[in-house]
């Protein structure tokens, strides 16, 4: 009898197959979770945002996310190669998103408050009445505007943006090359930059330096550095990033708002910003907010191209990411800190 028990418990060659079959499919699907996000990992600290994958990195956060869910599968399958390969991806991809979700210290700024907002208009067509109540609604002092056409202009002004923003740099045109600066305060050295481009084609930028009462002059400009959408794109948007104006830590105070193109997971941004300009959302733990998507329809995480970039100089209070119908961007809002003189 004892036999007989013992014989029945025995493994059979279909169980024992069976479970090989369970251990395989295991591991395969393991791996298959695993190997994109380390690779991700492995691209983005090499700094390879090249041709297709300029735009797979704007996506790097979400991928950050997919890493943890990953990890957590190959634990609980005890599939600890898998698990290991995970746990690194896991920490490179979060060490370089995480920290946008966490407010730093600013600099002990005794000077006025400024606050400045950045929207791009999509061709002119975001509904300028709601723009015009935002600038009312926050007390905005400095409006840097991207698509800017003749159209919005004149809408803009019609709805009384020119009495609560008097002084302008304003270049607007038909379609997407357009650009504006609005200030509560009078401007000088004023000027509309051009970006080299696809062929010579790109957009334009406005620019002056605002007098702000009580603090040193400072130098705005309403950055849009061309988009890569095509890959044919790529090396103009490189190009356009590259030649941005840098920060001047030993001379005037500079501030850069606008639609950069480009996230906090893309080269050229990060080397912009070690010129010596603070990210406002990652100063203030509001870098992970989208500003743009999605777009024309299609399903596309919302990513964040948006941004005011200021002079580490100034401290940075508060971010806020708004709403502009009828556009594809979300304005975004910093209250800022100068320095006195």
């Amino acid at each position: 009898m004892l036999f007989a028990v013992i014989v029945d418990a025995a493994p059979t060659p279909t169980s024992t197959s069976t479970r090989r079959r369970a251990t395989t499919i295991g591991s395969a699907l393991c791996w298959a979770a695993v190997v994109p996000t380390a690779t991700w990992a492995a691209l983005r600290l090499a700094g390879l945002d090249r041709g297709p994958l300029v735009q797979a990195f704007a996506f790097t956060p979400y991928v950050a996310g997919w890493s943890i869910i990953a990890l957590a599968l190959a634990a609980a399958l005890r599939r600890w190669w898998p698990a290991a390969v995970a746990a690194l991806a896991a920490v490179a991809l979060l060490v370089a998103v995480a920290p946008r979700a966490l407010a730093s210290s600013q600099p002990a700024t005794t000077g006025p408050t400024i606050r400045v907002l950045t929207a791009n208009l999509l061709a002119g067509s975001a509904d300028a009445a709601t723009l015009v109540e935002l600038v009312r609604r926050h007390q905005v002092d400095v409006l840097a505007v991207q698509e800017f056409t003749p159209d919005a202009q004149a809408a803009l002004d019609r709805l009384g943006l020119d009495r609560l923003l008097p002084h302008r740099q304003l270049n607007p045109q038909i379609g997407t090359p357009g650009s504006g600066l609005y200030s509560r305060w009078p401007l000088s050295d004023v000027g509309i930059r051009h970006n080299q481009g696809q062929g010579g084609w790109g957009f334009s930028q406005a620019y002056g330096t605002v007098a702000v009462p009580g603090a040193p002059p400072v130098r705005v400009e309403s950055a849009h550095p061309s988009a890569p959408s095509a890959l044919d794109q790529v090396v103009a948007w490189r190009a356009d990033l590259t030649t941005q104006p840098p920060a001047t830590p030993d001379g005037g105070l500079r501030i850069l708002a606008g639609d950069f193109n480009a996230t906090l997971d893309h080269g050229p941004l990060r080397a912009l910003l070690r010129t010596g300009y603070v990210d406002a959302a990652d100063a203030t733990g509001s870098g992970l907010t989208g500003t743009w998507g999605p777009y024309d329809g299609d399903l596309i995480p919302p990513v964040t191209i948006d941004h005011v970039l200021v002079d580490r100089r100034i401290a940075v209070r508060s971010l806020k990411v708004l709403h502009l119908p009828n556009s594809d961007h979300r304005p975004v809002l910093a209250t800022l800190r100068l320095p006195t003189p």
